[in-house]
């Protein structure tokens, strides 16, 4: 069935991605303790490749390994050896076996680093994440010398994903991890030519991409996700995000995924934070959306050229070919759907018109236990701990190539938090 969705998308530096679905990024956690791709990494993406998105992206590869999003994030903090490299090339290979792109997504945790990771994380400002239960530790403020070593480390990275068979690199400023942390007024104090002005706190990022691009050459893709607002009152706003991606198109970037929201306030999950949601002055659509950020990325559209992918809420075949008919997005990014229905993709490109909606029966506390609800930090955990759910999704994939729908929330935590002890306990850092 022919559709918007099966054009090609042709992007600045030449590449086609074959089609305008993409299998957003989602943190897998099933490297190796020491940050190596393995066979289960393999196995989840052969399978998704299998799914028909034109493009995935790779959950978060970090450039630091004492400032993991999670532990068994993949990490190349240094040149690869050759058992890493090798396993690099594995996963590519399995990652791209439908002539489908696999792009990296590359990142730094930075003051979003749990404290069973690092107990005083680098930021830009040593300004503590303001959420309870000690999740998270004191951040120390990054030297300048700390922060152009930083630099070189993306710029590595990306190089070295080039190297391995990555089709493309795209660095994470969203989100609230490092390069986010830097754009945000609220945490970014600085007083060097890294804070104050935006455009001292877009420094860090626009530095990445200029080294990036020097490193991987002009034909090879460079994203960047970017917030559209971080939604907490002082932070990164939407006219902040509009004059960044003007920047970045200058910068010749050929994508930028709009997204929105931090771990304090996660929009990008579509729920609630610990405070109340700073609005933002972008017009809302006449007709509503069941995306969260299309709003947000049609107002830029209407100042930038570069192409925007948005993901976030997309469920209908309806809404894709909508957003893209109207120039809201040039690319549809897929998300919890995937984690259940590996060949969403596919089977929406063949006329499906509905994914479902598995996180509407999902809930960590139980229906006679709902008054608790009422408390903004309940309601808080219990967001979180449904994304575990899609976690061992993802795991039972990589391990036995099946899903286990049935799984309840709890079990769900459980099995992660174990997952996780275990992989803290055997890592090695150097």
């Amino acid at each position: 069935m022919s559709s918007l969705l099966s054009d090609p998308l042709t992007l600045p530096c030449g590449a086609i991605l074959p089609n305008r679905i993409a299998k957003g990024a989602m943190t897998e956690g099933m490297a190796t303790p020491d940050g190596v791709a393995t066979p289960e990494l393999e196995r989840l993406y052969g399978i998704w490749s299998d799914g028909g998105a034109g493009m995935l992206l790779s959950g978060n590869i970090q450039i630091d390994r004492h400032h993991l999003e999670r532990p068994g994030n993949v990490v190349i903090d240094g040149p690869a050896d050759d058992p890493t490299m090798a396993a690099l090339k594995s996963w590519t290979k399995a990652a791209t076996r439908n002539g489908n792109h696999f792009w990296a997504q590359i990142s730094h945790g930075g003051r979003q680093t749990q404290s069973n990771v690092n107990k005083h994380p680098k930021a830009p400002s040593a300004v503590k994440l303001g959420l309870p239960g000690g999740q998270f530790g004191e951040p120390v403020a990054l030297s300048i010398s700390e922060i152009e070593e930083l630099t070189d480390r993306f710029a590595l990275a990306a190089k070295t994903c080039q190297a391995a068979g990555f089709t493309g690199a795209q660095i994470h400023a969203a989100h609230g991890y490092l390069l986010s942390s830097f754009l945000s007024p609220r945490s970014n104090q600085r007083e060097d030519a890294y804070g104050g002005p935006l455009e001292n706190r877009a420094r860090f990022l626009l530095d990445v991409i200029e080294k990036t691009r020097a490193a991987v050459g002009p034909d090879f893709p460079i994203s960047v996700k970017l917030n559209s607002a971080d939604f907490q009152k002082g932070g990164f706003n939407f006219e902040d995000s509009l004059q960044v991606v003007q920047w970045l198109e200058t910068a010749s970037v050929d994508l930028v995924e709009i997204s929105g929201g931090t771990y304090e306030q996660p929009a990008l999950m579509g729920a609630d934070g610990m405070e109340e949601k700073e609005e933002q002055n972008v017009a809302p659509s006449t007709k509503a959306r069941e995306a969260y950020f299309v709003d947000f990325a049609k107002a830029m559209q209407a100042a930038v050229t570069v192409p925007l992918m948005v993901t976030g809420g997309f469920r209908t075949r309806a809404a894709m070919t909508s957003a893209l008919e109207s120039g809201a997005a040039d690319l549809i990014g897929l998300g919890r759907p995937m984690c259940v229905m590996t060949d969403a993709p596919k089977q929406l490109l063949e006329g499906l018109e509905a994914l479902p909606r598995f996180e509407d029966e999902l809930q960590l506390i139980p229906d006679w236990l709902g008054f608790l609800n009422k408390f903004q930090m309940v309601k808080a955990i219990s967001g979180f701990a449904t994304i575990y759910w899609f976690y061992e999704q993802l795991e039972s994939i990589g391990k036995r190539g099946t899903t286990i729908p049935k799984l309840s929330v709890f079990k769900a935590f459980r099995a992660v938090e174990a997952r996780n002890k275990r992989i803290l306990a055997a890592r090695t850092l150097s």
